[in-house]
């Protein structure tokens, strides 16, 4: 029995010293992962540390980093111990074709594949660079890029009677709804946007480089269209509100100069439309790519080769979820039903004084 002690304890040092060895030979390094997931059935990408209820796509990203030994399980719960920043901070139901993390793990080998074998098929992680030690993804972002996924009867006029299968857009209104997007083009203060800002606030302007509707497709039947924007950086549920304007506008609830309007200091009510159609596409590193991608020690951060792998996942996570989950629970036919509710025409002093007039 002595015997049987002893030479399991030799067995467990010797399991210790090789688990040892391993992390000597694989130093921590500072790399970023290139992810793709579809968000639904999550509350966002960012964890929220002691709240298990409300799970995040970080959650399952962290165990998948702790269980394939890239990181030691005690960094899973404080994960600033490796360095960890996410590029952009995708809403609850958000998807991401192109998210960025930045962080310090232990290259093993087959680093990867190990990774993904820990994760749901929904979350992939699609490519690795190692980046400069200072890296934070987030602050060294300079532009991300969104597309909105959305079925084309979102456009129809309110006056209309539309069945949603048949509809079709027509030139006309797609013209109309793109010089409406071009509109947002520049610097504009994006405080009616968003819930966490005030008119005077300076965070509250941002910089918009592009936005634009590309051409429908049918897809199951329904036609849909994707919205693509290009901008520096977005508050919460800035783009969603921006597109719901918009809509708000085409179908008649709402006059063109509200657009001119809600840029003011005044308070206007801008809907949100939903957050399922909503795609993190891509975000860019222009001046790192500039200063550090061509130093012959790190690789630019772009992801040419892995696009087709990004094509694929989207084909196949999704723009299937965005389609079925319109077609069984009809979240934009839904949200469209709660535009007459609002009050597009009165700023909010307006609404004050007539209300102490009902009153």
């Amino acid at each position: 029995e002595e015997n049987g002690h002893q030479n399991k304890r030799l067995k467990s040092d010797a399991d210790e010293e090789d688990a040892e060895d391993q992390n000597k030979k694989s130093p921590k390094r500072k790399i970023v992962l290139l992810m793709a997931y579809s968000g639904k059935g999550y509350h966002g990408m960012q964890r929220n540390v002691g709240s298990s209820q409300f799970k995040t796509i970080e959650d399952d990203l962290v165990s998948a980093l702790v269980q394939s030994g890239c990181i030691p399980e005690n960094h899973g719960e404080d994960m600033k111990k490796m360095s960890f920043q996410r590029c952009a901070r995708t809403d609850k139901g958000v998807s991401a074709a192109g998210q960025i993390v930045s962080l310090k793990v232990r290259l093993i080998d087959d680093i990867l594949e190990k990774i993904n074998n820990h994760l749901p098929s929904h979350i992939r992680i699609l490519g690795l660079k190692r980046v400069t030690g200072g890296f934070n993804s987030k602050n060294k972002c300079d532009a991300r890029t969104y597309s909105y996924m959305l079925p084309t009867f979102a456009f129809a006029h309110k006056d209309h009677e539309v069945q949603e299968e048949l509809y079709r857009l027509d030139r006309e209104t797609l013209e109309k709804v793109n010089k409406l997007l071009a509109c947002y083009k520049g610097t504009h203060n994006f405080h009616n946007f968003t819930s966490q800002k005030g008119p005077r606030d300076p965070s509250a302007k941002r910089y918009i480089m592009e936005m634009y509707c590309g051409e429908p497709f049918v897809r199951e039947n329904m036609e849909f269209a994707v919205i693509k924007v290009k901008g520096q950086s977005f508050m919460m549920h800035q783009i969603r509100k921006m597109i719901g304007l918009v809509i708000a506008v085409v179908k008649g609830y709402a006059a063109e100069s509200i657009m001119e309007r809600s840029w003011g200091e005044e308070k206007v009510d801008v809907p949100k439309a939903p957050g399922l159609g909503l795609v993190l596409e891509k975000v860019h590193f222009e001046k790192y790519n500039r200063r550090f991608g061509n130093d012959g020690l790190h690789e630019p951060l772009e992801w040419t080769e892995e696009e087709e792998k990004i094509a694929v996942f989207k084909e196949q996570y999704i723009y299937p979820t965005i389609i079925n989950t319109e077609r069984e629970e009809k979240s934009m036919a839904n949200w469209l039903n709660t535009l007459p509710i609002h009050d597009f025409n009165s700023s909010a002093v307006e609404m004050q004084t007539n209300n102490k007039n009902s009153k």
